[in-house]
Protein backbone atom coordinates (compact mmCIF):
# COMPACT_ATOMS: atom_id res chain seq x y z
CA UNK A 1 0.00 0.00 0.00
CA UNK A 2 1.27 3.38 -0.94
CA UNK A 3 1.34 5.97 1.79
CA UNK A 4 0.87 9.65 1.21
CA UNK A 5 3.08 11.86 3.25
CA UNK A 6 1.46 14.97 4.64
CA UNK A 7 3.68 17.96 5.17
CA UNK A 8 4.30 18.73 8.77
CA UNK A 9 3.23 22.34 8.36
CA UNK A 10 -0.19 21.28 6.98
CA UNK A 11 -0.94 18.60 9.58
CA UNK A 12 -0.50 20.87 12.57
CA UNK A 13 -3.03 23.62 13.20
CA UNK A 14 -1.52 26.37 15.19
CA UNK A 15 -3.77 27.52 18.04
CA UNK A 16 -4.61 31.16 18.12
CA UNK A 17 -2.85 33.10 20.81
CA UNK A 18 -5.08 33.74 23.78
CA UNK A 19 -3.42 36.98 24.71
CA UNK A 20 -5.24 39.30 22.20
CA UNK A 21 -8.57 37.60 22.91
CA UNK A 22 -8.21 38.21 26.65
CA UNK A 23 -7.21 41.80 26.03
CA UNK A 24 -10.31 42.36 23.88
CA UNK A 25 -12.50 40.77 26.54
CA UNK A 26 -10.98 42.95 29.24
CA UNK A 27 -11.41 46.07 27.13
CA UNK A 28 -15.08 45.25 26.43
CA UNK A 29 -15.72 44.51 30.10
CA UNK A 30 -14.17 47.83 31.10
CA UNK A 31 -16.27 49.74 28.55
CA UNK A 32 -19.52 48.07 29.64
CA UNK A 33 -18.72 48.63 33.32
CA UNK A 34 -18.06 52.31 32.64
CA UNK A 35 -21.31 52.64 30.69
CA UNK A 36 -23.29 50.96 33.46
CA UNK A 37 -21.72 53.30 36.00
CA UNK A 38 -22.63 56.34 33.90
CA UNK A 39 -26.20 55.07 33.42
CA UNK A 40 -26.57 54.56 37.16
CA UNK A 41 -25.30 58.09 37.78
CA UNK A 42 -27.75 59.54 35.24
CA UNK A 43 -30.66 57.57 36.75
CA UNK A 44 -29.96 58.75 40.31
CA UNK A 45 -32.47 61.67 40.06
CA UNK A 46 -35.12 59.28 38.73
CA UNK A 47 -34.49 56.94 41.65
CA UNK A 48 -34.81 59.81 44.09
CA UNK A 49 -38.09 60.88 42.46
CA UNK A 50 -39.45 57.35 42.80
CA UNK A 51 -38.41 57.26 46.46
CA UNK A 52 -40.05 60.62 47.12
CA UNK A 53 -43.24 59.54 45.33
CA UNK A 54 -43.54 56.37 47.40
CA UNK A 55 -43.21 58.19 50.71
CA UNK A 56 -46.34 59.17 52.67
CA UNK A 57 -47.30 62.80 53.25
CA UNK A 58 -45.89 62.80 56.79
CA UNK A 59 -42.40 61.57 55.82
CA UNK A 60 -39.64 64.12 55.11
CA UNK A 61 -38.80 64.38 51.42
CA UNK A 62 -35.60 66.43 51.46
CA UNK A 63 -33.07 64.62 53.62
CA UNK A 64 -29.30 64.62 53.79
CA UNK A 65 -27.87 62.37 52.62
CA UNK A 66 -30.61 61.79 50.03
CA UNK A 67 -32.62 58.61 50.44
CA UNK A 68 -32.67 56.52 47.30
CA UNK A 69 -34.77 53.80 48.90
CA UNK A 70 -37.83 54.51 51.08
CA UNK A 71 -37.26 53.75 54.74
CA UNK A 72 -41.01 53.49 55.39
CA UNK A 73 -43.77 51.58 53.66
CA UNK A 74 -44.44 51.88 49.92
CA UNK A 75 -47.37 54.18 49.22
CA UNK A 76 -48.37 53.21 45.69
CA UNK A 77 -51.73 54.98 46.08
CA UNK A 78 -49.96 58.26 45.38
CA UNK A 79 -49.90 57.54 41.65
CA UNK A 80 -53.61 56.74 41.40
CA UNK A 81 -54.43 59.71 43.60
CA UNK A 82 -52.48 62.05 41.33
CA UNK A 83 -54.19 60.78 38.19
CA UNK A 84 -57.76 61.14 39.50
CA UNK A 85 -57.45 63.90 42.08
CA UNK A 86 -60.27 66.45 41.50
CA UNK A 87 -57.92 69.35 42.34
CA UNK A 88 -55.11 68.23 40.01
CA UNK A 89 -56.55 65.68 37.56
CA UNK A 90 -53.41 64.64 35.72
CA UNK A 91 -55.38 62.06 33.79
CA UNK A 92 -57.30 64.87 32.10
CA UNK A 93 -54.09 66.84 31.55
CA UNK A 94 -52.51 63.77 29.99
CA UNK A 95 -55.48 63.36 27.65
CA UNK A 96 -55.25 67.03 26.66
CA UNK A 97 -51.56 66.66 25.91
CA UNK A 98 -52.14 63.40 24.02
CA UNK A 99 -54.75 65.13 21.85
CA UNK A 100 -52.31 67.93 20.98
CA UNK A 101 -49.58 65.38 20.28
CA UNK A 102 -51.79 63.36 17.93
CA UNK A 103 -53.02 66.37 15.96
CA UNK A 104 -49.55 67.89 15.65
CA UNK A 105 -48.00 64.62 14.51
CA UNK A 106 -50.61 64.17 11.79
CA UNK A 107 -50.24 67.78 10.65
CA UNK A 108 -46.43 67.65 10.77
CA UNK A 109 -46.15 64.42 8.77
CA UNK A 110 -48.58 65.58 6.07
CA UNK A 111 -47.43 69.19 5.70
CA UNK A 112 -43.66 68.63 5.84
CA UNK A 113 -43.75 65.68 3.45
CA UNK A 114 -45.90 67.64 1.00
CA UNK A 115 -43.47 70.58 1.12
CA UNK A 116 -40.38 68.39 0.84
CA UNK A 117 -41.70 66.32 -2.09
CA UNK A 118 -41.45 68.99 -4.83
CA UNK A 119 -38.07 70.19 -3.55
CA UNK A 120 -36.69 66.65 -3.77
CA UNK A 121 -38.41 65.07 -6.80
CA UNK A 122 -39.64 67.85 -9.09
CA UNK A 123 -37.86 70.41 -11.23
CA UNK A 124 -39.25 73.94 -11.42
CA UNK A 125 -37.92 77.43 -11.80
CA UNK A 126 -36.63 79.01 -8.59
CA UNK A 127 -36.51 75.73 -6.65
CA UNK A 128 -33.08 76.33 -5.14
CA UNK A 129 -33.85 79.93 -4.26
CA UNK A 130 -37.10 79.00 -2.50
CA UNK A 131 -35.35 76.22 -0.61
CA UNK A 132 -32.60 78.62 0.48
CA UNK A 133 -35.21 81.07 1.76
CA UNK A 134 -36.93 78.24 3.62
CA UNK A 135 -33.68 77.17 5.28
CA UNK A 136 -32.91 80.81 6.13
CA UNK A 137 -36.02 80.95 8.30
CA UNK A 138 -34.20 78.69 10.75
CA UNK A 139 -32.00 81.67 11.59
CA UNK A 140 -34.96 83.59 13.05
CA UNK A 141 -35.07 83.27 16.84
CA UNK A 142 -38.40 82.23 18.31
CA UNK A 143 -38.77 85.29 20.62
CA UNK A 144 -38.79 87.56 17.57
CA UNK A 145 -42.04 86.00 16.32
CA UNK A 146 -43.63 85.57 19.75
CA UNK A 147 -45.41 88.93 20.10
CA UNK A 148 -46.66 89.18 16.47
CA UNK A 149 -48.02 85.63 16.62
CA UNK A 150 -49.75 86.23 19.93
CA UNK A 151 -51.39 89.45 18.71
CA UNK A 152 -52.51 87.74 15.50
CA UNK A 153 -54.07 84.74 17.25
CA UNK A 154 -55.63 86.90 19.93
CA UNK A 155 -57.27 89.29 17.44
CA UNK A 156 -58.78 86.47 15.37
CA UNK A 157 -60.28 84.87 18.48
CA UNK A 158 -57.99 81.88 18.90
CA UNK A 159 -56.94 82.72 22.45
CA UNK A 160 -57.77 80.07 25.08
CA UNK A 161 -58.20 77.40 22.42
CA UNK A 162 -55.99 74.69 20.97
CA UNK A 163 -55.91 76.34 17.54
CA UNK A 164 -52.67 78.34 18.10
CA UNK A 165 -51.00 75.13 19.27
CA UNK A 166 -52.03 73.01 16.25
CA UNK A 167 -52.78 75.07 13.12
CA UNK A 168 -49.26 76.59 12.74
CA UNK A 169 -47.92 73.05 12.30
CA UNK A 170 -49.60 72.95 8.89
CA UNK A 171 -47.17 75.65 7.72
CA UNK A 172 -44.30 73.18 8.02
CA UNK A 173 -40.98 73.23 9.80
CA UNK A 174 -37.77 74.13 8.01
CA UNK A 175 -35.71 71.46 9.76
CA UNK A 176 -38.23 68.72 9.04
CA UNK A 177 -38.53 69.79 5.40
CA UNK A 178 -34.75 69.66 5.04
CA UNK A 179 -34.66 66.23 6.69
CA UNK A 180 -37.35 64.76 4.45
CA UNK A 181 -35.94 66.36 1.30
CA UNK A 182 -32.54 64.82 1.90
CA UNK A 183 -34.09 61.43 2.52
CA UNK A 184 -36.37 61.60 -0.53
CA UNK A 185 -33.40 62.38 -2.75
CA UNK A 186 -31.88 59.00 -1.87
CA UNK A 187 -34.86 57.21 -3.48
CA UNK A 188 -34.10 56.23 -7.11
CA UNK A 189 -35.85 58.37 -9.69
CA UNK A 190 -36.46 55.29 -11.81
CA UNK A 191 -39.47 54.57 -9.61
CA UNK A 192 -41.04 57.90 -10.60
CA UNK A 193 -40.40 57.28 -14.28
CA UNK A 194 -41.87 53.78 -14.11
CA UNK A 195 -44.94 55.12 -12.33
CA UNK A 196 -45.40 57.85 -14.97
CA UNK A 197 -45.24 55.23 -17.72
CA UNK A 198 -48.08 53.40 -15.97
CA UNK A 199 -50.10 56.63 -15.94
CA UNK A 200 -49.55 57.75 -12.33
CA UNK A 201 -49.61 61.44 -11.53
CA UNK A 202 -47.62 63.44 -9.03
CA UNK A 203 -50.11 62.81 -6.21
CA UNK A 204 -50.17 59.05 -6.82
CA UNK A 205 -46.38 58.90 -6.88
CA UNK A 206 -46.20 60.88 -3.65
CA UNK A 207 -48.90 58.88 -1.83
CA UNK A 208 -48.15 55.33 -3.00
CA UNK A 209 -44.40 55.37 -3.65
CA UNK A 210 -42.52 58.19 -1.94
CA UNK A 211 -44.46 58.34 1.32
CA UNK A 212 -44.16 54.60 2.18
CA UNK A 213 -40.45 54.61 1.33
CA UNK A 214 -39.90 57.66 3.55
CA UNK A 215 -41.25 55.90 6.65
CA UNK A 216 -37.94 56.05 8.61
CA UNK A 217 -37.60 59.81 8.11
CA UNK A 218 -41.29 60.32 8.87
CA UNK A 219 -40.73 58.41 12.12
CA UNK A 220 -38.03 60.92 13.02
CA UNK A 221 -40.47 63.77 12.33
CA UNK A 222 -43.19 62.10 14.40
CA UNK A 223 -40.91 61.39 17.38
CA UNK A 224 -39.41 64.88 17.41
CA UNK A 225 -42.88 66.39 17.14
CA UNK A 226 -44.09 64.20 19.99
CA UNK A 227 -41.24 65.28 22.25
CA UNK A 228 -41.66 68.93 21.33
CA UNK A 229 -45.41 69.00 22.00
CA UNK A 230 -45.32 66.79 25.11
CA UNK A 231 -42.61 68.91 26.74
CA UNK A 232 -43.90 72.24 25.47
CA UNK A 233 -44.45 74.64 28.34
CA UNK A 234 -44.26 78.11 26.85
CA UNK A 235 -46.97 77.72 24.20
CA UNK A 236 -49.77 76.41 26.43
CA UNK A 237 -48.78 78.86 29.15
CA UNK A 238 -49.30 81.82 26.79
CA UNK A 239 -52.42 80.75 24.93
CA UNK A 240 -54.37 78.80 27.57
CA UNK A 241 -56.06 80.32 30.61
CA UNK A 242 -58.75 77.70 31.25
CA UNK A 243 -57.43 75.10 33.68
CA UNK A 244 -59.49 72.38 32.00
CA UNK A 245 -57.35 72.83 28.88
CA UNK A 246 -53.99 72.65 30.65
CA UNK A 247 -51.28 70.28 29.46
CA UNK A 248 -49.03 68.18 31.67
CA UNK A 249 -46.12 70.63 31.58
CA UNK A 250 -48.26 73.60 32.61
CA UNK A 251 -50.03 71.59 35.29
CA UNK A 252 -46.71 70.51 36.82
CA UNK A 253 -45.44 74.09 36.92
CA UNK A 254 -48.76 75.29 38.34
CA UNK A 255 -48.64 72.70 41.11
CA UNK A 256 -45.07 73.69 41.94
CA UNK A 257 -46.12 77.32 42.50
CA UNK A 258 -48.96 76.44 44.91
CA UNK A 259 -48.39 77.10 48.59
CA UNK A 260 -47.96 73.88 50.54
CA UNK A 261 -46.74 71.63 47.76
CA UNK A 262 -47.24 67.91 48.29
CA UNK A 263 -43.88 66.77 47.03
CA UNK A 264 -44.75 63.10 46.91
CA UNK A 265 -47.66 63.81 44.56
CA UNK A 266 -45.55 66.18 42.49
CA UNK A 267 -42.80 63.58 42.07
CA UNK A 268 -45.39 60.94 41.16
CA UNK A 269 -46.81 63.28 38.52
CA UNK A 270 -43.31 63.87 37.14
CA UNK A 271 -42.72 60.14 36.85
CA UNK A 272 -46.03 59.70 35.04
CA UNK A 273 -45.01 62.46 32.61
CA UNK A 274 -41.72 60.67 31.88
CA UNK A 275 -43.30 57.35 30.90
CA UNK A 276 -44.82 58.28 27.47
CA UNK A 277 -41.59 59.70 25.94
CA UNK A 278 -39.64 56.67 27.12
CA UNK A 279 -42.25 54.30 25.68
CA UNK A 280 -42.31 56.11 22.33
CA UNK A 281 -38.53 56.04 22.03
CA UNK A 282 -38.39 52.36 23.04
CA UNK A 283 -40.81 51.27 20.32
CA UNK A 284 -39.51 53.63 17.61
CA UNK A 285 -35.76 53.56 18.25
CA UNK A 286 -34.88 51.30 15.29
CA UNK A 287 -36.64 53.42 12.68
CA UNK A 288 -35.54 56.58 14.48
CA UNK A 289 -31.85 55.71 14.30
CA UNK A 290 -32.20 54.36 10.77
CA UNK A 291 -33.94 57.51 9.56
CA UNK A 292 -31.30 59.80 11.04
CA UNK A 293 -28.42 57.70 9.71
CA UNK A 294 -29.85 57.62 6.17
CA UNK A 295 -30.17 61.39 5.84
CA UNK A 296 -27.37 63.02 3.89
CA UNK A 297 -26.25 59.96 1.93
CA UNK A 298 -26.97 61.88 -1.27
CA UNK A 299 -26.45 65.56 -1.71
Amino acid sequence: MRTISIPRSASLVRPRPRGPRLRRFGHAAFVYALLLLLCAFILLPVGWMLTAALKPDTAPIFTFPPEFFPTQFFNWDTFSGVLFNPDTPYFRYSLNTAFLVFVNIVFAVISNSLIAYPFARLRFRGRNILFAVLIATMLLPAPVLLIPQFLLFYNIGWYDTYLPLTIPTLAGNAFFVFLLRQYMRTIPKDLDEAARIDGAGFWTIYWRIILPLTAPALTVVAVFTFLGVWNDFFGPLIYLSNTDLYTVAVALANQRSVVGVKWNELMAANLIAIVPPLAVYFFAQKKLLGGIASVGLKG
